[in-house]
């Protein structure tokens, strides 16, 4: 943001339209780059260092390339804080972006690190009974399904009661408690969502539980 409104109060100050548009390409490509510039040549970005941490590559021990590092940031920003969610039931506490890129976030300096800030890594996931990868998805993006069509029932019911307006629907005319009803419900459904995954992943759920 400093960045963004920093370039716009210089824009203005010039006053020059094809400097305005210059700068505005320079910041853009900055802001775009980076994230995957700093992981890839430094281990990570400003708030990775000053948190102590760094982003390494499973297969090399070392720093992820620079197009992982790019699908990191393009996968994290399609996915937004659900990617996050897979870190609850992950075996290495790695999020979507880190598992499909095969990366992991590490302590950088261990000498620094105050045992708190250490997460152990989920062994009980690579016992054997543990169902299959496929199938624990499977039977997850079915819960997930299922959850949804509850949603949609629900929602529906409270439009036929009468707690929810048409206009509410159509238009988007809500009155602050038909806002707030939605938001719960759909507040809910999202918490749901991540207590599946991570039972799931865990090998809890019905029709994908860790033999005992």
């Amino acid at each position: 943001m400093a960045v963004i409104f920093g370039a716009v109060s210089v824009a203005v100050t010039v006053g020059s339209d094809n400097f305005s548009r210059a700068l505005g390409i320079v910041v853009l490509l900055a802001l775009l780059l980076y994230e995957p510039v700093l992981v890839s040549f430094t281990g990570g970005t400003l708030g990775h260092y000053f948190t102590n941490l760094r982003v390494v590559d499973e297969r090399s021990g070392g720093n992820v390339s620079f197009l992982k590092a790019c699908a990191r940031v393009v996968i994290k920003g399609l996915l937004g804080w659900y990617s996050f969610i897979a870190m609850t039931a992950t075996r290495r506490n790695q999020a979507v972006h880190d598992l499909l890129t095969r990366s992991t976030v590490q302590i950088r300096d261990r000498a620094k690190a105050s045992p708190h800030q250490y997460i152990t890594e989920r062994v009980e996931l690579a016992t054997t009974g543990m169902p299959s990868r496929p199938r624990r998805v499977a039977v997850i993006c079915g819960y997930l399904l299922l959850m949804a069509i509850v949603y949609v029932l629900i929602f529906a019911g409270m439009i036929a009661a009468g707690i929810v307006s048409d206009a509410c629907v159509n238009n988007n005319v809500c009155s602050a408690g038909e806002r707030f009803l939605s938001l719960g419900v759909a507040l809910a459904l999202l918490v749901l969502s991540a207590v599946c995954i991570g039972l799931g992943w865990r090998g809890k759920l019905i029709g994908a539980r860790k033999a005992s």
